[in-house]
């Protein structure tokens, strides 16, 4: 035991050293330096994510993440009440998902009331706006604050 209790010491140190030497990073585009600021996205990149939150299986897939939050609230037996929160982030997700091209923001009041502001290309996705929050159950009125804005060139 005396001969062995060196031997695994000295395996700890050496195997500790080892682990700390190149810490892994979580994704490609992390910063090697954890206080390196965090890189913004190219803009290829940008308008990857914007295309895949526009196209139909993404519009679909927010679509069933809308009726499985809703299921599950009904089956809490709360249909209609919920965090301002998971509210907000229904509408946004409905609305990135089907008003393409847009910069909107969601703000969520308890009593059901939801305000939309930011800009829109065009009049008819202004006018989609009301329509597509109001699908959203435990919405009870919508406040459009955005505006349309031409797309800079």
């Amino acid at each position: 035991m005396q001969k062995l209790t060196p031997f695994l010491i000295s395996f700890l140190l050496v195997f500790g050293a080892v682990a700390c030497q190149n810490p892994s990073k979580t994704s490609e585009s992390a910063p090697n330096n954890p206080n390196e600021a965090a890189q913004t996205p190219d803009v290829k990149a940008t308008e990857a994510a914007q295309q895949d939150a526009q196209s139909l299986l993404r519009r679909r897939q927010l679509n069933e993440d809308i009726r499985a939050r809703e299921e599950r609230n009904k089956v809490a037996g709360d249909e209609t009440n919920r965090a301002t929160g998971d509210l907000a982030s229904e509408v946004r997700s409905k609305l990135e998902a089907n008003i393409p091209n847009s910069a909107l923001t969601v703000k969520a009041a308890e009593n059901g009331t939801v305000t939309v502001g930011g800009t829109v290309g065009n009049q008819q996705q202004l006018a989609k706006i009301e329509p597509l929050a109001k699908e959203i159950k435990g919405v009870k009125k919508v406040e459009v604050k955005a505006t349309v804005a031409q797309p800079k060139q």
